[in-house]
């Protein structure tokens, strides 16, 4: 069980008691903004591997796929689901909400928390590392060996440099730079090989920012660190979240979130863990 779960199912045990209550939509009951509807919002658009070719209501992509499978364990049906779309920063400012729950990749923090309410924790984001096509070209592979042997950057206001310590221990010095913006030009411009960032970020960075970008691999989340977390968002003082919260437990406990994870951020991304 890695670092992820066992937070949640702590976190949340209170609801692997009530169970059968969930499945019967009790504790959810008068508590949506539709009643009997469980309305949930995502980007405008929605990427992949979150949500695939920006359809949630297909269930494909890892947030489409989590919401549905809570849903379910909230008691709530496929066609009880509805979604709906925001901009990133709209979810985050206070107010009401038209939704129940917005799931896009926010990370959980305590500035956030001042204004609205998160979810028991979703994902916890793996280390993963970023590199170009011309070093897997040199024939670097997602092994420790390999890794050693790569010239590595990391931003020096991030833990990416103890990370890359600890993890890896790469044969040189690591190079630090002012920040990770500046990680990526030196990829670029081929001063270093490697880079250590969490994987939406690696994800993000080899498909936009990079011509060439490739994620090589990844570390399980309970060999990472703190690293962020994921929640889904809710209104202020939400009556809904002890739901959420006990409903994500259960499917950390029944193996149902892990599953996920393993289908749409490993196989669908192609990106192997790091043994």
């Amino acid at each position: 069980m890695n670092t992820s779960t066992k937070t949640l199912v702590l976190a949340c045990a209170f609801g692997l008691a009530s169970g059968v209550a969930f499945a019967q939509g009790e504790c959810s009951m008068g508590k949506t903004v539709t009643d009997g509807v469980l309305t949930i919002a995502t980007g405008n658009p929605a990427y992949f591997p979150w949500v695939i070719d920006d359809n949630p209501a297909s269930g494909q992509g890892f947030e489409a796929a989590v919401a549905y499978s809570l849903a379910e364990h909230m008691g709530f049906s496929n066609d009880q689901v509805a979604w709906t779309r925001t901009t990133f920063d709209q979810a985050i400012q206070p107010g009401a909400k038209n939704y129940d729950l917005n799931m896009q990749q926010y990370s959980i923090t305590e500035e956030r928390k001042q204004t609205i309410d998160f979810s028991a924790p979703y994902y916890t984001a793996a280390a993963a590392v970023l590199v170009r096509q011309p070093t897997l070209d040199a024939g670097a592979s997602a092994t420790l060996d390999s890794l050693k042997a790569l010239k590595w950057g990391a931003g020096a206001g991030t833990t990416a440099g103890s990370l890359i310590a600890s993890l890896i221990g790469p044969d040189s010095q690591t190079l630090l730079y002012d920040d990770n913006a500046d990680v990526t030009e030196a990829l670029k411009a081929g001063q270093i090989d490697a880079a250590l960032l969490d994987l939406p970020s690696a994800l993000f960075t080899a498909a936009v920012l990079l011509d060439d970008g490739a994620v090589l691999g990844q570390f399980a989340p309970d060999a990472s660190g703190d690293l962020d977390q994921f929640g889904a968002v809710m209104e202020k003082d939400s009556a809904l979240k002890p739901c959420v919260d006990a409903a994500l437990a259960e499917m950390a406990a029944d193996g149902s979130l892990a599953g996920i994870e393993e289908e749409w951020l490993q196989g669908a991304t192609g990106v192997p863990v790091i043994e």
